[in-house]
């Protein structure tokens, strides 16, 4: 009964990162390892059915519109130099690695280069509320950090379309796919200028409950939705939802009312979910084949981005703080590799341990950034 799962999933994230504070990590890992406990893998309360995979993908898309709602527009622009080096070195190095790591294993070049592409995925949603919890989001390394996944997403997903076109079924036309980013962004933009202000003044007026934050909430899903109908996370798109309510005056109240609701009910299972797809069966004899992969894809994140920001002039802790931040591969690399099981690119008998080094890289984010960044002086 999904209702007792509401009851479980709440209790047990809760509990699990205050757990993880008192130990001195942020909370979302604690929040990352119960979903493994709970999950299929260890305990079996929560299995990983529809209605889950529901509220979890409403959680990382009101926890990225959140960041977006939080973020500085100015500080962003300021540092897209930056995030654009961030985000190329840490797309061209897990390629090299992982094309390499997936040649020694006897895999053809086709299914090398996917691999590559897999590992050079980047979600931040985990960064983001580690960010926040360190008190690191509105910083110059925060924004950059924001910048470089919004970049890397783009240009994985063309990549990774060019892979297809040439190695998969797809008959994928690469024009069309870069005209949709295109179209996305020039749609974006004029409407956060023209729509998104005056919407919100109409809605904030109408005489119902909470007209404000149900309008809100109406961007924040449409921008989504728009995103992932023309091929980008649909993470990306609430992201920038946030960011256009935030440049009107009705950001502080807004953030006020969702926070509660997304915190409260729906990112708690976007936590969890990420456990539900470990699975341990049968892995022993995979298991020094997940030790290479989870190296090359916690070290060329690490060292690519890590190398892109300290040549656009951040410190050495800033730099290792994103690239450490770049790390986890999330919910877009399991994305990927459910289309690459589909198209034949990721072998089957790689599936399984490829999630778990997506799950590796994502539990280890959290304390890496802990250990560089440590708290800010605005804690």
């Amino acid at each position: 009964m999904f209702i007792l799962q509401i009851v479980l999933v709440l209790l047990a994230t809760k509990l699990a990162g205050h757990l993880s504070v008192r130990l001195g990590q942020p909370s979302v890992l604690g929040k990352i390892i119960i979903g493994i406990v709970i999950g299929p893998a260890l305990l079996g309360w929560i299995d990983d059915t529809d209605i889950v995979k529901q509220f979890s993908e409403i959680g990382v898309i009101l926890l990225m519109f959140l960041a977006g709602l939080e973020t500085n527009l100015s500080d962003l622009n300021r540092n897209k130099k930056a995030a654009l080096l961030v985000a190329v070195g840490g797309i061209i190095v897990p390629i090299l690695l992982g094309y390499a790591g997936s040649i020694y294993y006897g895999l053809s070049t086709a299914q090398a280069i996917f691999i590559g592409l897999l590992l050079s995925a980047t979600s931040v949603s985990i960064s983001v509320q580690t960010l926040k919890e360190l008190g690191w989001l509105n910083s110059k390394e925060g924004s950059t950090l924001l910048g470089a996944a919004v970049l890397d997403d783009i240009i994985v997903v063309v990549l990774l379309a060019v892979a297809m076109s040439f190695f998969g079924d797809s008959d994928v036309s690469i024009t069309w796919l870069i005209g949709k980013k295109v179209i996305f962004f020039a749609i974006i933009i004029l409407v956060s200028i023209w729509v998104v202000p005056a919407f919100l003044r109409l809605f904030s007026k109408l005489k119902v409950t909470v007209p404000l934050l149900s309008g809100a909430l109406i961007i924040c899903f449409g921008f989504a939705y728009f995103a992932d109908s023309l091929g980008i996370a649909a993470i990306i798109g609430s992201f920038f939802a946030g960011i256009a309510i935030s440049q009107t005056k009705f950001k502080e109240e807004i953030e006020e009312r969702v926070e509660p609701i997304a915190n409260g009910l729906f990112v708690p299972f976007f936590f969890v979910s990420i456990g539900l797809s470990v699975s341990f069966a049968g892995i022993g004899n995979q298991i020094w084949l997940i030790v290479v992969f989870s190296l090359i894809a916690l070290l060329s994140k690490f060292v690519g981005s890590g190398l892109g920001a300290k040549i656009s002039g951040f410190s050495m802790r800033s730099s290792m703080g994103i690239g450490a931040g770049m790390i986890s591969r999330g919910e877009v690399a399991l994305i990927i590799a459910a289309m690459g099981l589909d198209s034949k690119l990721l072998p089957p008998e790689y599936y399984t341990p490829m999630i778990i080094v997506v799950v590796i890289t994502t539990l280890a984010t959290p304390p890496l950034l802990k250990g560089i960044f440590g708290k800010s002086q605005e804690n």
